[in-house]
């Protein structure tokens, strides 16, 4: 099979969602990315109010509860995503003030200007970074934050390899400069933008991922639709091997004014 043709959004989202329960975390990143970005939020107190959108089963989201004061929801589509993130806010005893519930980021269930922060890490390309930033913006209290990650550019130009398998994957996808000054038109003051360490993805995202295709491998034997996933997964990160420097997920945390 020609992994090179597939396309992300052609895979039955179930079976993604199976693959990637088995793993700690759905997306680039680390415990130390996201206490660095924690660093840059101010004013939280045991009344805040967090979302994490996007949240997948919550690796990035116990790390927020663990050293963040305040109440988070957690919001995934998926509910086996979910199921896996309120066991895991329970083993860690932080149920009381760590909840998961099944939903659309396109659709909050909240209040307006009700949050003092909104988090997402490796979901906002889902509705997209412009759209994500402004619809976000009305349930945020004036002088709450925003923290995301999302895919970018770090040049301006780059080989068709990589620049085809990104932009269908990503279509918004673009330059840090450009996306700062989106931010920014959105209403909100940048605090600061920082690039995922190359960690976050080799260690703390393919890596365990070896495992995890071994199993799903075996269980979904002569299965093509699951072989062609994890060609895939594996084509991905052959790509991230051979053109990091070209790309990555950069941290963008804002203020809203």
């Amino acid at each position: 099979m020609s992994n090179e043709n597939k396309s992300i959004h052609e895979f039955d989202f179930n079976l993604i969602c199976e693959y990637f329960s088995g793993i700690e975390r759905q997306g680039p990143g680390s415990p130390e990315a996201t206490l660095k970005a924690l660093s840059f939020i101010e004013n939280l107190t045991d009344k805040s109010l967090i979302a994490d959108l996007g949240c997948g089963t919550g690796g990035q989201t116990m790390m927020l509860a663990q050293h963040a004061p305040g109440y988070i929801t957690g919001i995934d589509l998926f509910p086996a995503f979910i199921d896996l993130f309120n066991a895991n806010a329970c083993k860690l005893n932080l149920q009381s003030r760590v909840q998961g519930i099944v939903g659309s980021m396109d659709n909050l269930p909240f209040q307006r200007e009700e949050l003092d922060l909104i988090w997402s890490e490796g979901a906002i390309a889902n509705i997209g970074f412009e759209k994500g930033l402004n619809y976000w913006k009305e349930f945020l209290k004036t002088d709450g934050y925003i923290a995301v990650t999302y895919e970018s550019w770090f040049t301006d130009e780059r080989p068709v390899e990589i620049e085809k398998f990104w932009v269908d994957a990503v279509p918004e996808i673009d330059t840090i400069g450009h996306n700062i000054s989106i931010m920014q038109k959105a209403g909100y003051h940048l605090v600061a933008a920082f690039t995922l360490p190359e960690a976050c993805w080799t260690e703390h995202f393919y890596l365990p991922q070896r495992k995890a295709q071994e199993i799903f491998l075996k269980k979904y034997a002569g299965n093509p639709m699951a072989e062609d996933l994890i060609a895939y997964q594996q084509y991905e990160a052959q790509l991230y091997d051979k053109y990091k420097a070209y790309y990555g997920y950069v941290f963008y945390i804002g203020k809203k004014l």
